[in-house]
């Protein structure tokens, strides 16, 4: 296995003298999955709200991405890292068609000015046909093709949260945080969700941290799994071995 891309160190945060996460600390290596784990308040979309600079860690709180310490950059700069994140409810634009959504997570990645784009230079041409093309291999891979052309707010909510995850990977990250990507979903759609989980891990080369419910898609696709609770990490390892494990049982899975 690779070295840790994202190493997180006493990651701690307070909601109002609450400790909602207490001094989490974690590795995440190259292309590997990581699952978190754990009940309702355990803190674990917290903790993918911190890796992507949504909250400020209190000190000593330290997070490094690929050998750079990006605790204090500011949220809007995460992007730039190729770091992307999905959340668990969909954050689209409603009015858009689907290809518009892909297209504008593209831009994260402009190198004209607005000079450039006003006079409409061959570099402009040149850079939205690079980006079409990303697009439309997002699409490809996840099977949106039938999507395209349609606005955010016919979809059915299934389709919603694949092209949440699309115009995520349309960001080409290295890092992807996956925020209960199965939630809402039937099983049909979960097993869907398996499939391109697998495919951007595995074809993509995408280090994945997700955040998940459903034991049997965390047992499925996971590397590792790290289970919370009540702020804190209660063990981190392989899938059988932290569902099997007695306190992880006893504090999500009901003893």
């Amino acid at each position: 296995m690779n070295e840790a891309l994202l190493k997180a160190e006493s990651l701690r945060l307070s909601f109002g003298g609450v400790l909602a996460v207490k001094d989490v600390c974690f590795e995440v290596k190259e292309q590997e999955i990581l699952s978190i784990i754990g009940a309702n308040g355990a803190g674990k979309t917290t903790v993918l709200n911190l890796v992507s600079r949504l909250y400020n860690s209190a000190p000593p709180g330290r997070l490094v991405f690929d050998g750079e310490d990006i605790t204090r950059i500011a949220p809007h700069d995460v992007a730039s890292r190729r770091i992307a994140r999905t959340f668990q409810n969909t954050e689209l634009f409603d009015r858009e068609s689907v290809l518009h959504n892909l297209l504008i997570a593209r831009h994260v990645h402009r190198r004209t000015n607005l000079l450039a784009e006003a006079l409409f230079l061959p570099s402009v041409t040149r850079q939205e046909l690079e980006f079409r093309k990303v697009v439309e291999t997002v699409i490809d891979l996840l099977d949106l093709q039938h999507y395209r052309d349609r606005v955010i707010g016919t979809l059915p909510y299934g389709a919603r949260k694949m092209v949440e995850v699309a115009r995520a990977l349309c960001m080409q990250p290295r890092l992807l945080l996956l925020d209960e990507p199965s939630s809402g979903l039937n099983p049909e759609e979960t097993e869907d969700v398996r499939y391109w989980i697998e495919d951007i891990n595995r074809d993509l080369g995408v280090t994945i941290v997700m955040v998940e419910h459903d034991m049997r898609l965390v047992r499925s696709v996971s590397s590792r799994v790290m289970a919370m609770a009540d702020g804190a990490v209660i063990t981190i390892g392989a899938p059988d071995e932290v569902l099997a494990n007695h306190s992880v049982q006893h504090a999500y899975l009901g003893g």
